[in-house]
């Protein structure tokens, strides 16, 4: 169970830097709570996991899980909006019979 937690917390840790980047330094408000909600959920989880696992081995699969999972979100959501690019392109070329 305590695997489970850590990669929950994990994931929910991918979601607040994502947060934390909206919240433009906490100047807007649902990104900002976002931000403080994720951040306690994931070191919440965190905590209940490091009941059972060694502290070496919880904080550095969490932070793994972050940073890794924070990198290729960023690069897969980079790629999917210039796959939208493309398709908007050849759909206009589409329409436009030329």
């Amino acid at each position: 169970m305590a695997w489970v937690l850590l990669s929950i917390a994990g994931i929910i840790e991918i979601a607040f830097a994502f947060c934390m980047k909206w919240s433009d330094g906490f100047t807007r408000l649902i990104p900002a709570l976002l931000t403080v909600a994720t951040g306690l959920s994931s070191v919440f989880l965190l905590s209940l996991s490091l009941r059972t696992l060694p502290v070496g081995t919880g904080y550095a699969v969490w932070t793994g899980i972050g940073a890794a999972g924070t990198a290729i979100m960023g690069i897969a959501l980079r790629i999917f909006c210039i796959a939208l690019i493309l398709a908007g392109v050849i759909g206009l070329k589409l329409v436009s019979g030329n």
